[in-house]
């Protein structure tokens, strides 16, 4: 009989970065998959399964308008824990570090079900950095039974906590599989792409991302103003900026950087059109975690705007520089890198040390082995 394994999944990056693993289970059809979706991220999540052709076999959507991370944990917690209660599965697979995540490795601990957790062992060490995710990977490592993490130095932190080593299996990063299938497409004209004709291919363009809680206030602030410096000293570059809808960053963003004449604020992006304008860009501005794995894939160099980082591989390979979010180190390092070509050079061409595009397939065999040594034994 075959064994049910489902993902559970919430946010946009938690959907790029699973829904390879999920189309290879699927093809590979050893066992009965089913995908649970807890809504965390409404539009955005079905941008990402519809490409890969994937029907959530049920959709909790649990988000509501103005909802606390409390209201939003606890409901997860209760609804997830009522779909497995009925579900069964004989395994979880979740990835990464979102309320989500934390909530079903919770729910499934309390239903005695077995979780897997992909992208595990990142960590800064600091609790409220990330928030609340730094927190969530603790839990959902403390839970899970099968520690995939994409690199070494992410299995180094989970030995030093004292999980077992023959419970971690180092894959490399799942996004790294999503970027090179989109790419390969993008290159053989499968898909039909926002064409953004408003740039000019002539001209630089600097890509930003910006919608960490730990920039509200005072820090998105600064990250706007380095970039109004750099917009006008800079008049021949172009910025572009996919602004969140929270209000804690579209107002700010909008009250500093609108009417600048390069500078172009747009709406979020889907998946698709977002990589369209990474692989477009010369730099990339961020205070994401994922930008920070698939830029270096495209061979851009980036600009860390946060104190901390649970992803000190692409600081030490050189494919990243942690600049903090205040405008005079945002505004010092943009321009380094706009006017040292050997610098610029260095870190495009540095080693992508998120792996090499075969993750899923290595989960995939991992899972099928624990399924044949727990029958064995």
């Amino acid at each position: 009989m075959k064994k049910k394994v489902v993902f559970i999944l919430g946010t946009r990056p938690e959907a790029i970065k699973l829904a390879p693993v999920i189309e290879f289970f699927l093809k590979k059809g050893e066992f009965l998959v089913e995908v649970c979706s807890t809504g965390q991220h409404k539009e955005m999540l079905y941008q990402i399964l519809d490409y890969y052709n994937i029907v959530p076999t049920i959709d909790l959507k649990l988000m509501v308008d103005n909802q606390s991370l409390v209201g939003l944990n606890s409901l997860a917690l209760v609804k997830i824990s009522e779909y497995l209660s009925t579900s069964r599965p004989d395994l979880i697979v979740v990835q990464g570090d979102t309320t989500t995540v934390q909530a079903a490795a919770m729910a499934a601990f309390y239903n005695r079900i077995p979780i897997a957790h992909v992208e595990a062992g990142l960590r800064t060490n600091d609790l409220y950095s990330p928030f609340p995710e730094e927190m969530n990977r603790l839990v959902t490592s403390v839970l899970s039974s099968i520690h995939f993490a994409p690199t070494t130095l992410s299995r180094d932190n989970l030995l030093r906590e004292g999980h077992l080593d023959s419970n971690i299996h180092v894959t490399g990063n799942t996004v790294i599989d999503a970027l090179l299938n989109i790419k390969k497409k993008m290159s053989n004209g499968e898909l039909d792409l926002v064409k953004f004709d408003f740039l000019d291919p002539s001209r630089k363009m600097i890509l930003i991302t910006g919608h960490r809680r730990e920039s509200f206030g005072d820090g998105i602030r600064e990250i706007c103003q380095a970039i109004k410096r750099l917009s006008n000293e800079y008049p021949n570059v172009d910025f572009v900026y996919p602004v969140h809808l929270n209000p804690n960053i579209k107002q700010p963003v909008l009250s500093i950087l609108d009417n600048l004449k390069n500078v172009f604020l747009l709406e979020p992006q889907s998946y698709l059109s977002f990589i369209t304008l990474l692989d477009r860009s010369y730099l990339v501005l961020t205070d994401s975690g994922g930008v920070q794995e698939e830029a270096p894939t495209l061979g851009k160099p980036v600009l860390v705007m946060r104190d901390k980082s649970e992803r000190p591989e692409a600081l030490m390979s050189g494919t990243s520089i942690l600049v903090g979010n205040t405008e005079k180190s945002i505004y010092e390092n943009t321009v380094r890198l706009l006017e040292d070509h050997l610098q610029y050079e260095k870190m495009s061409k540095a080693i992508n040390p998120y792996g090499d595009g075969k993750a899923c397939e290595k989960i995939y065999q991992i899972i099928l082995n624990y399924f044949n040594e727990n029958l064995n034994n």
